[in-house]
């Protein structure tokens, strides 16, 4: 997709991977609408030609502000990218129901909301592109944060089956799964923190400029699934060939 005078709505856009998409995007011609709960360090982001929506996208009201706005201001959606999520370091045999429940309303729920809000409108307009911002997590599983990548394994399936039932209609799917990006995450989980050796790896960490980057040019090249660095794909194809081995591996990381 030529990126070029596109309307891109980016969600979580006030820091990391999002207020790096919206930079990337703005330089590749895109006419940009953000949205996250930080206002401040949303309209730091944005600039002085972006649309700003802050508000916790958790709340049915600003999801819908978030399309209707956008649509006023620009009359169209055409790539959607839904980025903003929440990690948590906890087991999932003792996390509190309510910061699971938590996790998966921002990482899942709110995504799929604003795809069903923005679809119709892309549907209407002839073509589109969702961009569900995964993880490495979404294809093998963190056992330091088990919650987290079941909610990304779900994003990867919500975006293939997007995929699927849009085909036809002008419309593509994108999932990103990125590695250790080199953001606040950490700083935002909802509870815990990471184990020692996963800490050690940030040193190997892409920026969020470098995902970013991927990102965009995963759209441009209408790709289906972008993991960045690419050097995850070993990881993955490990995972699916030696399960026993990497498992045994993974839970060696945590103690």
């Amino acid at each position: 997709m030529r990126i070029e005078g596109k309307v891109v709505l980016i969600t979580g856009a006030s820091e990391g991977i999002g207020a790096a998409c919206a930079a990337e995007f703005a330089s590749a011609g895109a006419r940009l609408s953000l949205t996250a709960r930080n206002a401040g360090a949303l309209a730091k982001a944005g600039g002085s030609d972006a649309l700003l929506v802050p508000g916790d996208l958790t709340d049915k009201s600003v999801r819908h502000q978030a399309v209707e706005r956008t649509l006023e201001r620009f009359g169209a959606i055409d790539i959607l990218i839904n980025n903003a999520g929440m990690g948590t370091y906890q087991p999932s045999w003792n996390v509190p129901m309510e910061d699971a429940r938590r996790l998966m309303e921002l990482n899942l729920f709110a995504p799929l909301a604003l795809t069903q809000l923005v679809v119709p409108h892309m549907r209407a307009q002839g073509g589109g592109m969702i961009v569900n911002v995964g993880s490495i997590g979404g294809k093998v599983v963190l056992p330091w944060m088990t919650v987290y990548s079941a909610s990304k394994s779900a994003v990867g399936a919500l975006t293939e089956g997007l995929r699927m039932e849009l085909r036809g209609q002008g419309i593509s799917a994108m999932v990103v799964c990125p590695g250790y990006v080199k953001t606040g995450f950490q700083q935002h989980v909802i509870a815990g923190q990471a184990p020692e050796l996963v800490r050690r790896s940030r040193r190997f960490a892409i920026t969020a400029a470098q995902c970013a980057t991927a990102i965009r040019r995963g759209v441009e090249r209408d790709a289906r699934t972008v993991v960045t660095p690419g050097a995850c794909w070993i990881l993955v194809v490990l995972a699916r060939l030696f399960p026993g081995i990497v498992q045994a591996h993974m839970a060696d990381m945590i103690g």
